[in-house]
């Protein structure tokens, strides 16, 4: 098998589906051209002498029964669902990354001694409806009816409603699969690290935990004319100082700490009123729980510090609080042989700045992600990519860590 004529043929085949004029994919949860994607790659399945089958919500895997141990399965693969006008690349590579090597395997190597198992969750996104991790929450049986039976999508279709006319329904049962020894995520980075720093792999050691905060600060609105200076209760000039200094000590604390400042909403948002009131959000990650935990502190205590000094009252809302989740050492370390082995020291250790399925698996089974440079770190862009070369690189690394998985005792 000639593995980068293989996956390319694939890649171009399915990004077909929702595939745009301009480039780029649009393929959300449960849309025409998600059932057309999930069909054509059960097909795929077959074709490629897998076990194919769905579970009740659409995730959808390809099975390779193992030879002497056939009750502990090998997984990988990712999300099929895009993003608006998203890549072929996030989710998608994960997928046919998986297909490839594992298909690479069978024809060398024949039946592995655990089965092989790959996997194409049914969503990641959550780009059409207001939630996520669909897929790999109803995986272990985490998502509740309760969670979707009311959302629609923005032409108010229902979840339900546009889940059942894809042929899928609820989860039906409430037992969670034992079988499982091992998920591997293979995945571009969606960051810029890979790239700078001219390396091949990402062995990723953790997905960062997330602090998401919406702060609110009043003061006082007034004319901007006759307000002098010094007596105003300025929210954007409180603002400024916060975003000023909390970066500044970001920077001084140093990676992999990383803080956002996005969402702003400054009231009355006008050329001549001094803005008594302003929203907005705060992002901060890191990969270790008490570090992020005293960086967290260090927020609040700024806020509060920066209103009580400008005569000014706050709320604080912290509405994600993710911890961060750690990949298994175990098949880390068998991961950054793999990397070793097919492209020197050019591979990098490092934590997920994003958030994966894999989080999701690792708090069930044994679990680790690698990843491949994406170009200019571009991601859930019609303009994502990597090169062909890269993406070849990663499938050899997977191929390897999967021998080493099924294949040997």
């Amino acid at each position: 098998m000639d593995i980068q004529s293989t996956f390319e043929s694939l890649d171009k085949k399915f990004t077909s589906f929702g595939g745009l004029q301009q480039g780029g994919i649009t393929r959300l949860l449960y849309s025409q051209e998600w059932n057309d994607a999930v069909r054509e790659l059960e097909t795929t399945f077959i074709e490629a002498g897998f076990e194919a089958s769905f579970d009740d919500i659409g995730n959808l895997t390809g099975r390779l029964i193992g030879s002497k141990y056939p009750e502990e399965t090998i997984l990988t693969g990712s999300h099929i669902d895009t993003v608006v006008e998203g890549g072929h690349l996030d989710g998608q590579f994960g997928i046919l990354s998986a297909l490839v090597a594992v298909s690479y395997l069978k024809d060398k190597y024949g039946q592995p001694l655990r089965s092989l198992e790959v996997l194409s969750l049914a969503e990641e996104e959550g780009s059409r409806f207001p939630y996520t991790f669909w897929g790999s929450k109803n995986f272990f049986n985490l998502a509740k009816k309760s969670d979707v039976d009311t959302i629609e999508d923005a032409e108010g279709i229902k979840f339900e409603d546009a889940m059942r006319k894809s042929g899928f329904d609820y989860r039906k049962t409430t037992d969670v699969r034992n079988d499982i020894k091992a998920f591997v995520e293979l995945h571009i980075e969606q960051g810029k690290v890979l790239e700078t720093e001219n390396k091949t792999i990402g062995v990723v050691n953790g997905i960062v935990g997330q602090k998401r905060y919406t702060i609110n600060l009043k003061g006082e609105a007034n004319h901007a004319g006759t307000t002098p200076m010094s007596l105003r209760r300025d929210t954007v000039v409180a603002y400024s100082e916060i975003v000023t200094d909390l970066t500044k000590r970001a920077r001084e604390v140093g990676e992999p700490l990383v803080l956002t400042f996005g969402h702003v909403v400054p009231v009355p948002n006008t050329v001549n009123v001094v803005p008594g009131e302003i929203s907005f959000s705060v992002d901060c990650r890191h990969i270790d729980q008490q570090l992020l935990n005293d960086f967290a502190t260090e927020i609040e205590d700024k806020i509060k510090a920066v209103a009580t000094a400008n005569n000014m009252t706050y709320d604080i809302h912290l509405w994600m609080d993710e911890t961060p989740t750690l990949m298994d050492e175990k098949i880390v370390q068998i991961i950054e042989q793999a990397a070793k082995d097919n492209v020197g020291d050019q591979y990098k250790v490092m934590p997920s700045g994003a958030g994966h399925d894999s989080q999701i698996f690792a708090q069930y089974v044994p679990t680790a992600m690698l990843f491949v440079p994406s170009i200019d770190g571009i991601s859930h862009n019609i303009n994502e990519e990597t090169k062909i070369a890269d993406l070849v690189k990663g499938i050899e690394v997977l191929i390897d860590v999967l021998f080493e998985l099924a294949y040997k005792e």
